[in-house]
């Protein structure tokens, strides 16, 4: 299994005098994820929770819609003659006999990214064709002080971001902000990604009851695989982007930006912070 940290020397520079230390790296590799035989994606990771990474990938993307559509997910094997870091790093994803997917689905879902040329609202209308959940009205219901809570939550419980400073979060809480489930990972939307795969193996989905908080700012991508997953409230510690908070308003979800130090400003449905 590969290790998210890694050591590396360094020449530490302060002021005038410098000096050789050890320093701790959040580790960066590729992981490529296969649906049977067929390679579908290759993104960049942390190493850790790659099996419900690529899960969740599937689930937020509208490929997979429940865990019991997966007969079993195992690493892959290397290919003849292929690279020997390959091992490790490439995910298959089996299905159970006579699951149907659309792959075109992946090939289509190309204008997500921000930063493409094709309008927002092409974008948000593809979200309704996936068949998102219905999120539930006004509910659940958070206080506050809760939101306010929870950055501190959040970083308390980042083992590698406390080691190496190099990571994003993603962390699911109930509505009286008690802590659910924490991930971490160079990209943001793969930390969502493994949180969202591994509620969805567990069967817990849609998280209707839930709110998720992420380290970073909550981008158009986010918002989407936070509605796929159905959780009503999505909180960040960064800015919301123009299109993140058009897609919010569109599908009733609560998004919340610059969630830190006692503040937050709420860009779209208000009527579930108390």
């Amino acid at each position: 299994m590969n290790r998210p940290i890694l050591t590396v020397p360094v020449q530490k520079v302060d002021g005038d005098s410098s000096a050789p230390v050890q320093d701790l790296l959040a580790v960066e590799e590729p992981l490529e994820i296969r649906l049977g035989q067929k390679p579908v994606s290759i993104t960049m990771r942390t190493p850790g929770h790659d099996f419900e990474l690529a899960a969740g990938f599937l689930f937020t993307e509208g490929i997979l819609h429940d865990a019991a559509e997966i007969r079993e997910i195992h690493w892959s094997p290397p290919h003849a003659n292929g690279n020997p870091r390959q091992l490790g790093n490439s995910v298959t994803v089996e299905l159970n006999p006579g699951v149907e997917v659309d792959l075109d689905r992946l090939e289509r879902h190309f204008y997500t990214s921000s930063s493409c040329g094709v309008c927002g609202k092409a974008s948000i209308e593809a979200i309704q064709m996936q068949g998102c959940p219905v999120l539930p009205r006004n509910a659940p219901l958070v206080e506050t002080t809760v939101i306010h809570h929870l950055p501190e939550t959040l970083r308390r419980e980042q083992p590698v971001f406390e080691r190496t400073g190099g990571l994003h979060a993603a962390a699911l809480f109930d509505p009286q902000g008690k802590l659910q489930l924490l991930r971490e990972d160079v990209g943001r939307h793969n930390a969502v990604d493994k949180l969202i795969g591994a509620e969805m193996l567990a069967g817990r989905t849609p998280l209707s009851g839930r709110l998720l908080l992420v380290s970073g700012r909550a981008s158009f991508e986010l918002v989407q695989k936070t509605l796929m997953a159905g959780i009503p409230i999505l909180a960040a510690v960064g800015a919301p982007s123009s299109l993140a908070v058009e897609t919010a308003q569109r599908f009733n979800m609560t998004l919340l930006g610059f969630v830190r130090d006692g503040r937050f400003n709420i860009y779209s449905g208000a009527s579930r912070i108390q």
